[in-house]
């Protein structure tokens, strides 16, 4: 286990994934909230079926998962 700063964001992957959401959704002139939460979930979901993506997010921390 390592011991984080209380808000580090270059070692969570997560903001990797939220950027590449972002980049994606920004532009959007959603005319309501629903729009927006169905732009997100149908781009996590894209997401999930690239993994390479999702590993170069971990690899961007130089973290890495144990075997």
């Amino acid at each position: 286990m390592f011991q984080l700063p209380t808000y580090a964001p270059d070692l969570n992957p997560q903001e990797g994934i939220w950027s590449l959401v972002k980049r994606d959704i920004g532009n959007l002139a959603a005319a309501d909230l629903g729009q927006v939460t169905r732009a997100v979930k149908r781009k996590l979901k894209m997401l999930q079926y690239r993994p390479e993506v999702i590993d170069g997010c971990l690899r961007g921390t130089g973290l890495t998962l144990p075997a």
